[in-house]
């Protein structure tokens, strides 16, 4: 059994684009051809390769597929790197899909990006999500690398250190004369009202843990996205954890104050698949070089 290649592009277009129509406009074909072409190659393998929701979504046949696409992708591209016809062969850059947490992205991941990108035609897809969850996302093979908090190699993937990001618990001198006025004892923390990335967000409570609180209590603020949540932080809106790169500047202005207890360290790694790419191989670098300096 073969998956050919056209084939098999076409797939990961659809999953990539969402819709038929706009794989179709992606692929400068028809939609009916891009129809025919996701048939044939179901007809081929004898599976259901798409769920036809809108946007469509890879069965685990279909995501295995896209995951050749993407390797082949990759590899192809390195081939004609190699012999320096990357950029004329290729009537586009490489697309990468990455996964990375939201406070990577907010602070340190993209200026290993924006540099990757003047020295390799190569554009980037960006998946957040917490640094927990990022792994599944090289295991369903959406994303070719990531940003996680897993030190285990996920299966058929290489992993290396980044560094620490190191989280303290902060807010503003006047929440914390509302709300904690005698200073961060339990009783006071499991009334005031905090602040959550979403409600998969667990640094919040690792923290009130620590110090033998409720962590159920309702007084919860979601706000899912790194910069936001740090402005709601200093808005007074609840106290939250904030990494360095975002509380150092207002701790030293005396716009936030620590509420004391232990920080919460969290261990990122970059795990990306196996596949002695240099193109992969470059990112990595890239994005180690750069954490290793903002994470020191």
């Amino acid at each position: 059994m073969e998956i050919p290649l056209d084939l098999a592009r076409t797939l990961a277009a659809v999953v990539d684009a969402g819709t038929f129509d706009a794989a179709a406009r992606d692929l400068l074909i028809t939609p009916s051809a891009v129809s025919q072409r996701v048939k044939q190659l179901e007809q081929r393998l004898g599976r259901v390769l798409l769920v036809r929701t809108k946007p469509v979504r890879p069965t685990d046949a279909g995501a295995a597929v896209v995951r050749l696409a993407r390797q082949l992708a990759l590899l192809e591209h390195d081939a004609l790197a190699a012999f320096g016809a990357g950029d004329a062969a290729s009537a586009r850059p490489t697309s990468v899909p990455l996964a990375v947490n939201a406070d990577s992205l907010g602070t340190w991941f993209l200026p290993a990006l924006a540099a990757l990108a003047e020295r390799h035609r190569v554009v980037f897809e960006l998946h957040r999500d917490d640094q927990d969850f990022t792994a599944a996302l090289l295991e369903s093979g959406t994303v070719m690398g990531a940003v996680t908090s897993q030190a285990t190699p996920v299966s058929g993937c290489l992993v290396r250190p980044l560094g620490v990001m190191r989280y303290e618990a902060v807010a503003t001198p006047a929440f914390v004369a509302r709300w904690l006025p005698d200073g961060a004892r339990p009783a006071a923390l499991a009334a005031a009202p905090r602040v959550d990335f979403d409600r998969r967000d667990d640094l919040q409570a690792e923290y009130l843990r620590e110090l033998g609180v409720d962590v159920e209590h309702p007084a919860r603020h979601f706000v899912p996205a790194s910069n936001d949540f740090a402005t709601a932080v200093k808005l007074g809106l609840g106290w939250g954890l904030l990494p360095g790169f975002q509380s150092t500047y207002d701790l030293e202005r005396g716009e936030l104050v620590r509420l004391g207890g232990r920080p919460v360290d969290v261990p990122l790694h970059w795990q990306q698949w196996n596949l002695g790419s240099p193109l992969l191989d470059a990112i990595a670098e890239g994005i180690t070089a750069e954490a290793r300096t903002a994470l020191a």
